[in-house]
Parts: structure tokens; sequence; C-alpha cells
């Protein structure tokens, strides 16, 4: 690519197509950081692209159905990626300007050996999309999310919830912290309102993470604030040994360090147990840290308490990782819900008499949480359920099940606060004496 003959613009979206084709393919999202985008004023657009694309994913595939008579073209590079971005552009970003949606599309277009004999077909389809973009604005809220979720979700967590999970979706996630110590200084600073406990919540910000105050000196770890719910309710003895199965990143590893335990954090995943040594080190906390498959392991002695942040469908985190709608099937779920039980049922071998046991999912899906839990009540009379109370979690009293359970929606607002929460299910256990 010759840079002095390239148009204003062109670079980033260039980016941005390689990065939503690798989502569309099946890649985790994560926005382009500065090493991948150097200037803070194209990433941030080239993140707003990528991220409006996906979060109207729903709404684009009705408008390429209209477009496109034949489907999408085989073998066509980022076709596929740079029609998204555009669309995304022409009609729900109308202060970028219609021309440069166009036009850079097919400049984007030619610059790729497997698109560039689509670029008439770009053109004529973006040109079509801008004289229906004021009815393809109009398109309505439930197309966002899959049909199969929504009938699905309604069924488990009500109508009026469910109603509201599109505006999540479009909102995103505001930017929430785990304080280290409880620094109404270090909050003013930050620009932060409390939310639950020890976690505050950021709603805009106009620095990187890593530029935030505290953040060299380890005062505070992003975590969601219903992710920060599990280790809060874990109800082992005070200094006891807790296991904190598929650790990383290490969010609640560092919360079970600041409440007292002696901690030992596993993962199966070499690359991100040294993203929680990592971050353990910038919080200035040591647990021992064990890589093993969860499946596999055999601890030396017992635990007075366990954590399990199963892996799951993640669909409750929609609102930061809109792709999880359109990647995750019935099957898929299904092969997850086999491992969840499987974890679990070794899991429950390593506890102590009387020990606590908490297992949590950032799902939505009844499979994952509620089902999983009455499984394991009918299956290891050795454990008893132990509920919830309304009063361990002030604030968020609404969350609380009948059974006792735990379980949290986008659309719930801790404390009143705005900006919603992750779709969490929490259940405690406990061993039997």
């Amino acid at each position: 690519m010759n840079k002095k003959s390239d148009p204003a613009g062109l670079g980033l979206r260039l980016i941005a197509a390689q990065r939503l084709r690798a989502v569309l393919g099946g890649e985790h999202f994560a926005p382009l950081n500065a090493g991948e985008l150097a200037d803070g004023r194209d990433r941030a657009l080239a993140n707003r692209l990528i991220t409006t694309a996906l979060r109207r994913h729903g709404q684009i595939d009705l408008m390429i159905d209209e477009l496109l008579d034949k489907g999408m073209p085989a073998k066509s590079g980022t076709f596929e990626a740079v029609l998204r971005l555009s669309l995304a552009q022409l009609v729900f970003l109308p202060d970028l300007g219609a021309h440069s949606a166009l036009f850079l599309a097919v400049e984007a277009i030619k610059r790729d050996s497997k698109a560039r004999h689509l670029a008439g077909l770009m053109n004529a389809m973006l040109r079509r999309a801008q004289s229906n973009s004021a009815r393809y604005g109009l398109l309505e809220d439930e197309l966002l999310l899959p049909q199969n979720f929504q009938d699905k979700w309604t069924a488990a967590h009500g109508t009026e919830a469910v109603a509201a999970f599109p505006e999540a979706l479009l909102e995103g996630a505001p930017l929430d912290l785990t304080l280290k110590s409880n620094d109404a200084d270090l909050i003013s600073a930050l620009g932060a309102e409390r939310v639950l406990a020890d976690t505050v919540r950021i709603e805009s910000r106009d620095r990187p993470v890593d530029a935030l105050p505290g953040y060299d000196d380890g005062q505070w770890w992003v975590q969601d604030a219903a992710s920060a719910l599990p280790a809060r309710l874990l109800a082992a003895k005070p200094g006891g040994r807790v296991l904190d199965l598929c650790a990383a990143p290490g969010g609640k590893t560092a919360q079970l360090l600041k409440a007292g335990y002696d901690v030992t954090a596993l993962d199966s995943d070499g690359g991100r147990l040294e993203r929680l040594k990592a971050n353990m080190t910038r919080v200035g906390y040591a647990p021992a840290v064990v890589e093993a498959d969860a499946t596999q392991y055999a601890p030396e002695a017992l635990f007075d308490g366990i954590l399990l942040d199963a892996p799951c469908s993640a669909t409750g985190t929609f609102r930061r990782h809109p792709e999880v709608l359109w990647h995750r099937s019935a099957s898929d779920i299904a092969g997850r819900v086999k491992l969840q039980q499987a974890i679990f049922a070794k899991a429950r071998k390593w506890l102590e008499s009387g020990g606590s046991l908490i297992y949590c999912v950032c799902s939505l899906e009844p499979e994952e949480g509620e089902e999983i839990a009455a499984w394991a009540q009918k299956t290891f009379a050795e454990l008893e359920l132990k509920p919830i109370a309304a009063t361990e979690l002030p604030g968020l009293e609404a969350a609380i099940t009948p059974e006792g359970y735990v379980r949290t929606l986008p659309s719930m607002a801790p404390a009143g606060v705005s900006g919603g929460m992750d779709g969490f299910f929490i259940a405690r256990f406990q061993r039997k004496n």
C-alpha cells in the first residue's frame, strides 16, 4: 500500500475491516489498541465503526438481504466487513458523512486483491442504501437480538426485562472498577460514582484505562459490577484456603486476596495466567498460581472455599461483546453445559466439611445457570444450597430469586445507578458436616 497516495481515513478503515472480518469469522472482539493504531483519534473512530457494526448486526443483516440479491459473494476477502462498516456509518453514524462512507468503502475494496473485482457492486449497494437510509434508520430494535435468544430469554427472564436488552446493547457498558481501598479522593479523581460495595463506575472518560488515576500504583482493577458479586458472597472461614477456578484474568482472585483468604488461582490457559500474574503484580497481591485443567487437577489438600466461575457462553456480556449474540448456537451451549458439570463434579470433592462453594457464569442461559444449580442439588447429596439473602446485596435485592440464587440482567440498575450490568448467575453451596 502506497501511503503517500492513500486518501485520508483509508488506513483506519482497512484496519477496522480486518478486525471486523476476524470477529465475523468467530474471533472474540477486542478494541483496537495503540500498538495497532497509534493515532488516538483514528483509533477511537475505527473502534466506533466496528462496535456500531457489531451492535447493529441484526439490522444490518436485514439491509444486506435487501441489497444483495444473490447472497454474500464467496471468497471475497474483506468485502463483507467493509460493507458492514459502511452501512453502519451511512445509517447510524450520519455525523461522519455519507460521502466518505461510499468513497472509502470502494477504495478499501480496491486494495484487497480478493475483493477488488466487487468494487462496482459495493458502490451500487451503498448508493441504494443511502437512498433508503431514512427507512433503515427506523428499523425495529427487536432486530438487534436473534429471535432464538429473544424467545428463550423472554420465557426465562420476562418480557419487560428482555424488552430493555436492545437499549443496553446499543448503550454499551460503562467502565466499572473494584477499589483496593475506600479512597474518596481517588473516586473523585477518577470522576467515578459509587455503585455497590467497593465497585465504582466511570460513565465516560477521555483517556485509556492505563492512564487513569491509581492505575500505576495498583489502586483498582477493571471488573463489571456483576462480576464482582460472586467473590463477596463466598462464605468461607476467615483466612481460609480458597481455590479460584478458571481464575484468569484475576479480578475475583484479587477480591479474594483483599478479603484475607489464602488463595490458589487455577487456570488451564498459560497465556491468560501470565496476564493474571501481571495484574496481581500491579495491584500488589501474590496468590499461588497453578496452570492445570480443572477436570484433571488433584490438590494436595482440601479447600475451605471454592469459587467456580465456569467457562460459559458469555451471553451476559453482550454489552461489551455483541458478537456473542451471533456466535452462540444451541449445540455450542450444550457443549459448555457438559464442561460445567464436569468441572463442578470435580470441584465439590476438593471442599472441606462445612466449606463454601460458589458456582457462577456470565451467561443469560438457564441451562448454564439455574439448571446446573438444580442438577447439583439432585446429584450431590453431600452439598446443600445456601440461599443468598437480600440483606447480602443491598441495592440489588431484585436480583435474588425465590430459590436464593442471584440472577443479574443487563437491564438492571445496580443501586439505582444507570449503565446496567452484565448478566450473571450465582449459586452458593455448602458441604455438609
